[in-house]
């Protein structure tokens, strides 16, 4: 007996599948349960017209996200932000910020969830790549450059990263050791031994 799948069923077939079954499988368990309907000439042909129109609007929907994906290939956002001589940002550029962003200025409308970043703290050039539709993807292109300034070149950003690393290094080996003694307290701790003896040789009352 043929039928034609309504839903999903493991191991029998996916949804506007036509599918042979056993008769008593399909009156006792399939149609009681809305899983499938027979398979009449009628229905048949009309699930070929759904999938054929379902197909259509994916065509449209994938060329629809091809042209998007080229319009954000061909972008890149810049953002002027505060930043420190070694290029850290006092705030920081987030996926909200680009989504926001990229609607402002190309009325392109992205879910900041469909954009794969961290957050960004440093000056800088970034590759973003952004989930447009399905599998039609983008990479969206980034400048993150200092208020009123260009944007130094990658060579000098990473120079300016590494001078930031180091930078704790110098640091620790500058402070003192953990059990050293600061100057004013070994003063006091030798006048406490100079007095000691006198008062250990003070005659009794």
């Amino acid at each position: 007996m043929q039928v034609l799948l309504r839903q999903d069923v493991e191991k029998l077939g996916l949804r506007g599948e036509v599918v042979n079954v056993a008769r008593g499988y399909a009156r006792n368990f399939l149609l009681p349960r809305g899983l499938a309907e027979v398979a009449t000439p009628a229905v048949q042909k009309e699930a070929a017209r759904r999938d054929a129109l379902r197909a259509r609007h994916e065509a449209k929907d994938v060329d629809e996200a091809r042209a998007v994906a080229d319009r954000i290939g061909a972008t890149v956002l810049r953002f002027d932000v505060v930043a420190g001589p070694t290029g850290t940002l006092f705030g920081s550029v987030t996926a909200t910020n680009v989504a926001d962003r990229l609607w402002d200025q190309q009325k392109i409308r992205v879910d900041r969830r469909k954009l794969q970043m961290e957050t960004i703290k440093r000056i800088g050039r970034y590759t973003i790549p952004v989930e447009v539709f399905g599998e039609v993807s983008a990479e969206l292109r980034l400048e993150v450059a200092p208020e009123g300034r260009q944007l130094p070149s990658d060579e000098e950003l990473a120079a300016a990263e590494a001078a930031e690393a180091e930078a704790p290094l110098a640091e620790a080996e500058l402070e003192p050791p953990a059990d050293a003694v600061d100057e004013p307290e070994l003063e006091q701790v030798i006048d406490d031994l100079d007095r000691e003896p006198a008062a250990a040789e003070a005659p009794e009352p």
